[in-house]
């Protein structure tokens, strides 16, 4: 399926509402946790938001239930989500990624919200500035779109005579589409280098795009941040070598399976993040007085089995740089 919805409570060992006929303890507060990422991934990313829980004093079960939504970059349903997670009066929300965020603020102005988002959360209408917020929504800005033209950079190192770029986005992130297309579009300006932009919303349109990669002979490949996407780099990866196009992504788990670098935050950081924020929201703290935070950690990796399988020599200096270099 491509929507997975978990529930889960610890609380004596049952799975329910925290709501009974007779029952004589107050109901424990419920976190309605929405990421776009693969059910793949709910373990992992996960169990950094339970991190940030738990370093902040909040153990799942026991003192909070959480409700999990893993939606594989599909957002179609988001708003009757959200609408049912106001209607049963969650204490508080928690989004990975703008089209989660923003389907959260137009169902409410009274549940608190926090929030990791890649754009700027100002422009994107979320808080009133990073320093005073203003409203029911804070969280974390993990910088994403604006080490567009880092990445972009190291592949000039890498590539220095590249200049037919392919972009991929996914079209249904449209305000994080559309962002990366235009720093993309900015930053290869100033580096004498041409955007392809293509789109791909499902397992097909991704066959598709590189077909017009192929066609278009392509020097190399940068993948946006979308959640679909990063939920597709294994084929990404795979078709991309078959293809000997070299592929900059965002996130270590791109390079993992195959893509041959990146550059970004940490993500499972970001996830922490959250749980901490979630937390201090729990405890009291007040969303609109709660200054957004912005992502310290950052991650360049390079995947050298990559590069040899595509027949690339990688600049001596480059792998210094490497935060890890996979082999």
């Amino acid at each position: 399926m491509m929507r997975r919805r978990d529930f889960i409570t610890l609380l004596g060992g049952a799975a329910a509402w925290p709501i009974a006929a007779g029952a004589q303890q107050p109901a424990l507060p419920v976190v309605g946790f929405f990421s776009g990422r693969s059910p793949d991934d709910s373990a992992r990313y996960g169990a950094a938001f339970r991190k940030g829980l738990s370093t902040s004093g909040a153990i799942e079960g026991q003192g909070l239930m959480v409700e999990y939504h893993w939606l594989d970059g599909q957002y179609d349903q988001l708003p009757a989500l959200m609408a049912d997670l106001v209607r049963r009066r969650v204490t508080v929300i928690a989004g990975i990624g703008v089209p989660i965020v923003l389907a959260a603020k137009a169902a409410t102005a009274s549940v608190p919200i926090v929030f990791a988002v890649a754009d700027d959360p100002v422009g994107l209408g979320l808080v009133a500035s990073l320093a005073r917020p203003g409203a029911n929504a804070t969280g974390i800005n993990f910088l994403a779109l604006e080490v567009v033209a880092k990445r972009l950079n190291l592949l000039r190192e890498l590539l220095p005579k590249a200049t037919r770029i392919a972009v991929l986005v996914n079209p249904t992130n449209g305000t994080t589409a559309d962002s990366t297309l235009r720093d993309a579009s900015e930053a290869a300006g100033a580096l004498g280098m041409q955007i392809h932009a293509l789109k791909a919303r499902t397992v097909g349109e991704v066959d598709a795009a590189f077909a017009t990669m192929v066609r278009d002979q392509v020097d190399a490949l940068f993948v946006g941040a979308d959640a679909f996407l990063i939920s597709r780099r294994v084929q990404i990866a795979i078709t991309a070598a078959r293809h000997g196009i070299p592929t900059v992504a965002t996130e270590r788990d791109e390079v993992e399976v195959g893509a041959l670098m990146s550059y970004g935050t940490d993500i499972e950081d970001v996830y922490r993040q959250v749980g901490d924020y979630t937390v201090r929201v729990l405890k009291g703290g007040k969303p609109a007085e709660m200054p957004v935070q912005q992502a310290t950690k950052f991650e360049f990796m390079i995947n050298l089995t990559t590069a040899r399988v595509i027949g690339l020599d990688l600049p001596a200096a480059l792998l210094a740089r490497a935060d890890e270099v996979i082999e």
